[in-house]
């Protein structure tokens, strides 16, 4: 009988601190950055062109009047765009090329934007605004105008109602993990290892980082995981000192 319970509370320990940390797991995975969507006109089946691989991660830069940097951002970017070609429609997704690429731009006291234009065929234009009371900014516009060799005609979206890579001024917003910016149902951006601060730049250094939600979630799960485990360890422990014990018990009664 001491065995049997033993083993009872064993199992009962593996099982609970494993339950737990399923069950965190996928409660974090289902977070996801926030979206918006406006009604536009989207085709309802399209074929997707060849993944061109995760995008090379480029570092670019706007430059005040009088010569300093006030915006830098360093990331990679790949484009996710749905047109018609052919009476059909197609997703092409296409990665920006840093050495491709250059970058323009202006910056205000609340207002700031980062224009990449790609050979003439890309126009990608990131709008940052500051809440001066508040001191927070966030990126809340992007434009993209883009001519690639499947286009009969130039594909262009726009909106400005976005609220991602939120920041405090003075400090620079940083995410490790991939993210999908939604711009409209036609057009969305994958933004790989991004850190970017348009506003409050010290020389051309970042100011002090502010992890995004995605990575602080992606250390905790490591942590609920070995905390689960190390609390395994001990209840395997103490089951086997308690069993041990009332054993020893049993064979000192005659």
């Amino acid at each position: 009988m001491t065995q049997i319970g033993s083993f009872q509370s064993w199992c009962l320990g593996v099982t609970l601190p494993l339950m737990l940390a399923a069950v965190l797991h996928q409660g974090f995975a289902a977070v996801a950055p926030p979206t918006t969507t406006p009604p536009t006109t989207t085709p309802t089946t399209a074929a997707p062109h060849k993944d061109p691989g995760r995008p090379e991660r480029g570092t670019y830069q706007v430059a005040s009047s009088n010569g300093t940097v006030c915006l830098k951002a360093s990331m990679g970017l790949q484009l996710n765009v749905t047109y018609v070609s052919q009476n059909k429609p197609v997703q092409d997704i296409v990665n920006l090329q840093p050495n491709e690429t250059k970058s323009s731009g202006s910056c205000g006291s609340d207002s700031a934007s980062l224009q990449l234009t790609d050979a003439g065929k890309t126009n990608l234009t990131f709008f940052f605004t500051l809440n001066t009371t508040t001191n927070k900014y966030h990126l809340s516009e992007v434009f993209l105008s883009a001519s690639w060799p499947d286009m009969k005609e130039t594909f262009s979206a726009h909106n400005r109602s976005l609220d991602y890579l939120r920041g405090t001024l003075g400090n620079s917003y940083v995410c490790r993990m991939e993210q999908t910016l939604n711009v409209t149902q036609n057009f969305s951006i994958n933004i790989f290892q991004v850190q970017v601060q348009p506003f409050g730049l010290t020389g051309d250094k970042f100011g002090a980082a502010e992890e995004c939600q995605l990575d602080e979630d992606d250390m905790l799960i490591p942590i609920i995981v070995g905390a689960a485990l190390a609390g395994l360890v001990i209840i395997v422990l103490l089951a086997y000192l308690i069993g041990r014990k009332r054993s020893h018990a049993g064979y000192q009664t005659i």
